[in-house]
């Protein structure tokens, strides 16, 4: 498939397509998506001559670094690039919508080698224009389910959850609250069934008071504390879904004068660095965000040489930190 043939069947120039594929602005919107539709539908590949087969640039999307989550995704990629000899360029969308127009044209503009897009949703149109634009990319820990063809890398988030949870478990407690991100988000989810696999598989039934679904940050965390700590009966355990959580269920049980573990014992998601210096130290699940983002760097990075992944998804194990914040149930 030419640029010649797909300008036949969109009804533009040759200059019109070709404008299109090297992100150049000066395109109606509607030609502009009807083109990158029809070099999607025909797989077009443009040719790359010699003297741009490497830009040395990876560009790494985020919706929001407001979390030191984040961070860790940075040194992950920074990590794989530096290998290669690459850099990192960091950008930050605002909005869980994922990369909009002006972004993809400034994308165009860098030559980036590839995309690696972090916690994010991909509409379609997004995916066909950065195929049209040849630009190879990953996401890392997907919003949503992602659509077929899509290379991602997450964690074992069923997994994890049925850890935390069986370990709270182990240590005699039944009552045990569960506080989780947005519900439309698939690690959420994912978190939220191992804690229920768990609770089943110990025949105790999971009762909706004791699920709460929030943000993974702080204030969300303290919040829904709060407010399972306020049951009439309240749980003696509560697996967050992050660590940030983690330290606002710390500060609400601090203000309702509880103590942890010896009053409730609290688990928390990620292993953050902060974590273990934490007091007491987290329990938590540990997420390979390091190693995910470095995986997703480096993958990138082989389909730009052209290569094609072994995997569309990839899952990396968690694994469960058992540290001085829970303990076990008072007899």
């Amino acid at each position: 498939m030419t640029i010649a043939l797909i300008a036949e069947e969109a009804g533009v120039s040759i200059p019109t397509v070709s404008k299109v594929i090297n992100g150049r602005p000066e395109v109606a919107p509607a030609t502009r998506h009807r083109v990158e539709r029809l070099l999607h539908k025909h797989g077009y590949q443009r040719r790359i001559s010699q003297d741009e087969t490497r830009a040395g640039l990876v560009d790494v999307v985020f919706t929001e670094m407001e979390s030191p989550w984040a961070m860790e995704i940075v040194r992950g990629a920074e990590m794989a690039a530096h290998e290669a000899g690459a850099s990192v360029v960091i950008s930050v969308l605002h909005t869980h919508a994922g990369p909009g127009r002006d972004w993809l044209e400034r994308l165009a503009g860098r030559r980036t080698d590839g995309v690696v897009i972090v916690a994010s949703r991909l509409s379609l149109g997004v995916q066909d224009q950065l195929s049209a634009r040849t630009l190879p990319f990953v996401v890392v820990d997907p919003d949503g389910e992602p659509a077929p063809g899509v290379v991602s890398v997450g964690a074992t988030n069923w997994n994890g959850g049925l850890a935390a949870t069986r370990h709270l478990l182990e240590l005699g407690h039944r009552r045990i609250g569960m506080i989780s991100g947005p519900a439309d988000m698939l690690c959420s989810q994912a978190r939220i069934d191992g804690y229920r696999a768990a609770l089943e598989t110990a025949g105790l039934p999971a009762s909706p008071e004791l699920i709460r679904r929030g943000t993974f940050l702080v204030d969300s965390g303290h919040d829904h504390g709060h407010a399972l700590l306020s049951l009439d009966d309240p749980p003696t355990a509560i697996f967050a879904g992050s660590d940030l959580q983690a330290f606002g269920v710390f500060e609400a049980a601090r203000q309702r004068g509880l103590r942890v573990p010896e009053d409730l014992s609290v688990v928390g998601f990620d292993d953050l660095p902060l974590s273990k210096s934490a007091w007491p130290p987290l329990t938590t699940v540990r997420q390979p965000l390091q190693e995910m983002a470095a995986l997703a760097t480096r993958t990138v990075l082989a389909m730009r040489r052209g290569d094609t992944p072994e995997a569309r998804r990839v899952e990396l194990a968690t694994e469960l930190i058992v540290r001085e914040s829970t303990a076990a149930l008072p007899a």
